[in-house]
């Protein structure tokens, strides 16, 4: 997981969402251009400050942040 680190928090940015270390740019942000199509060549040429490994940590992140998340059944009486 060695791209995570390019991932970082800091309250005082953001309001504590996760960014791209060096950057304002959030990881929901860049999840999200993935998400509407946008290609990996796309996201670098408008955002040049960006590299292969920053958007490599935000999937890892993502993925991270999702291993951990776990759902229980509802129970009504």
């Amino acid at each position: 997981m060695q791209n995570i680190e390019r991932i970082t928090v800091d309250p005082a940015v953001l309001a504590g969402k996760p960014i791209v270390r060096g950057t304002r740019l959030a990881v929901d942000f860049i999840i999200g251009l993935l998400a509407e199509g946008w290609t990996e060549a796309e996201i670098l040429a408008n955002y040049p400050q960006l590299t292969h490994e920053d958007l490599l940590g935000c999937l890892a992140y993502a993925r991270e942040r999702l291993a951990a998340e776990r759902v229980y059944p509802l129970v009504v009486d």
